[in-house]
């Protein structure tokens, strides 16, 4: 499409010091069947979508062994092997998906070791220190680039950083779900890559969404998008879509430039 803008419009983000990458990513849950549940139902249109994300300038996907299970990772291989040089691909463990809609915590180390995962949300029967332990070990073998962590208050971010260096938390964050806020203030001042997860949701319900989206001729979805990249420069969006037209769309959001005033209504609202 000509004139469409692409990821590097949002600038860039450093991720464990060496990773730099365009500050709009590409979530990967959708590229999965209902529910989150076996193969995508348009194999097609889900790999043109990877494919789109890449043409259009994303050089992170965001995914886990859960989607699926594994048939997130697996169509990302098939659709984009061999991968691009600037390419990240960073994966998460400590869920299992056994079925449907389902998600089940399993943040035993013998689970993470067998997953070989790069993340984890808490499982609340297992001590955090041995999931993120469990973690560690596997970054020594050099079977893991870089640690980041998933769904974690700040003393849980505060007990993994004493064991290892943390390059990034995924928390869920957006306009309507500010509970994440202080971890978003605390990785803005630590230079620690935040990945809100649910980054759009109720963007159209919300009144300053509404008129900013009238104001710039765009959907709500994409003022949802340009106010996390406004947000805090430690914001990597990572919206996630089935469809090659919606990625599109959604990428376009790295060029809208919210006014402060407008920036400052939309942050009012919580």
């Amino acid at each position: 499409m000509a004139g469409q803008p692409d990821a590097s419009a949002a600038g860039t983000i450093d991720v464990g010091g060496d990773l730099t990458v365009n500050r709009m990513g590409f979530g990967a849950m959708r590229v999965t069947g209902r529910g989150i549940w076996g193969p995508p139902p348009d194999r097609e249109q889900a790999q043109a979508a990877l494919r789109r994300a890449i043409e259009l300038g994303v050089a992170f996907i965001d995914t886990a062994d859960s989607y699926g299970p594994e048939a997130s990772e697996t169509l990302i291989a098939d659709t984009l092997y061999p991968y691009p040089g600037d390419l990240v691909i960073a994966t998460k463990g400590g869920l299992l998906r056994p079925g449907p809609g389902r998600w089940q915590p399993d943040g035993r180390p013998e689970h993470l070791r067998e997953a070989c995962e790069g993340s984890l949300r808490p499982d609340p029967k297992v001590p955090y220190a041995e999931s993120v332990g469990a973690l560690v070990d596997l970054k020594n073998e050099g079977k893991i680039r870089h640690i980041g962590v998933s769904n974690v208050t700040e003393s849980q971010l505060r007990e993994a950083q004493r064991l290892t260096p943390v390059v990034s938390v995924q928390n869920r964050y957006n306009l309507a779900d500010r509970s994440s806020e202080p971890i978003v203030d605390l990785c803005d001042q630590e230079a620690i890559a935040f990945l809100p997860w649910a980054p759009i949701q109720n963007a159209d319900q919300l009144t300053p969404v509404l008129t900013a989206a009238r104001h710039h001729g765009v959907s709500t979805r994409q003022i949802a998008l340009a106010w996390l990249l406004a947000r805090s420069a430690q914001i990597l969006p990572i919206p996630g879509s089935g469809s090659p037209e919606h990625v599109a769309e959604n990428i376009a959001a790295a060029s809208i430039q919210l006014s402060s005033a407008e920036a400052t209504a939309i942050l009012d609202i919580a």
